[in-house]
């Protein structure tokens, strides 16, 4: 089996590789962002402020945040509920941002990760794969690209979603958020030491999978995948 480990800031495509690549490899994503926004939904509906460990941290016997797949595709549950795009909005970005940087909440989620990719090959993105989540990854890519191309591709995805926001906003918060998981005291943001760093910045998704896929051939050759 083969850990692949994406890491990197909001909007740098993450998601849009390891997807790509999962599906060519035949292993499953697993979509990380995904468990903070459930339990940040989760917060934003009790309304608890998700910068009080104590208030969030009382409120975690009462969430249960399933994993499935269907078509190798994941879906994330919220005591039974799919929450769909809900947990993709710009607020919810925030709130994952905020909650991620509690310790108890990191603890609770890390099982879970570290549980699915002791049984299957994995591809994870987030934001401490590498550095705290999968330590022994076999491939760990450290994806940028700069704000301003991260901000048009995160607004656009928003707006083709449905989802009111400008570029600006999406701007804004970003830089926020990732000002936030830099210096966090618990698992920052940051690059792992023999994590390959790749800037994508206007490149197609197209082009930088392929760019990728290569790294992960050659550092995994030889490997099984299951």
């Amino acid at each position: 089996m083969i850990q692949i480990a994406i890491d990197g800031p909001s909007g740098a495509g993450k998601s849009t590789v390891a997807k790509a690549l999962a599906a060519r490899l035949g292993i499953i994503y697993v979509d990380t962002g995904a468990l903070y926004r459930t339990v940040g939904y989760y917060v934003r509906q009790k309304e608890t402020d998700p910068k009080d460990p104590v208030a969030v941290e009382a409120l975690l016997p009462e969430i249960r945040v399933d994993l499935s797949y269907r078509n190798g595709t994941q879906t994330v549950s919220l005591n039974g509920e799919d929450l769909g795009d809900r947990i993709r909005t710009p607020e919810m970005s925030m709130y994952a941002s905020a909650v991620s940087a509690i310790p108890a909440v990191r603890a609770f989620l890390l099982d879970t990760q570290r549980d699915i990719a002791k049984r299957h090959s994995v591809i994870m993105d987030g934001r401490d794969i590498g550095t705290v989540i999968l330590p022994e990854a076999d491939v760990k890519i450290f994806l940028t690209a700069s704000d301003e191309c991260r901000a048009q591709r995160r607004c656009e995805e928003l707006c083709a979603k449905g989802i009111a926001t400008t570029y600006e906003e999406v701007l804004r918060d970003m830089q926020e958020r990732d000002r936030a998981d830099s210096t966090r005291a618990v698992a920052p943001a940051i690059a792992a030491p023999d994590a390959i760093p790749f800037d994508n910045s206007w490149m197609t998704p197209e082009e930088c999978v392929e760019r990728i896929a290569a790294i992960v051939a050659e550092k995994t050759a030889g490997k099984s995948l299951h």
